[in-house]
């Protein structure tokens, strides 16, 4: 038999994305976690990820009158 899949099965986290930065990028991304103390890295920076794209969503929401630029929820996103 197979176990049905719970809540937690669905929120487990089994998908990777890499991302690279520069020498400069790197210096200031681990100064900044120094300074305010953050010892999870990955739990910071896919916060602030998920947070900046809640935002735009947010910013893009479709409207009753269509806008002249094609947004996030446009058909047409040439």
């Amino acid at each position: 038999m197979r176990r049905r899949k719970t809540k937690e099965d669905y929120l487990k986290r089994t998908n990777r994305y890499t991302i690279m930065f520069n020498d400069r990028e790197l210096n200031a991304l681990n100064a900044f976690f120094e300074r305010y103390k953050i010892s999870n890295r990955s739990r910071y920076m896919r916060e602030a990820i998920i947070t900046a794209i809640l935002k735009k969503f947010d910013e893009d929401y479709p409207t009753l009158w269509e806008e002249k630029e094609p947004n996030l929820f446009s058909k047409n996103l040439n």
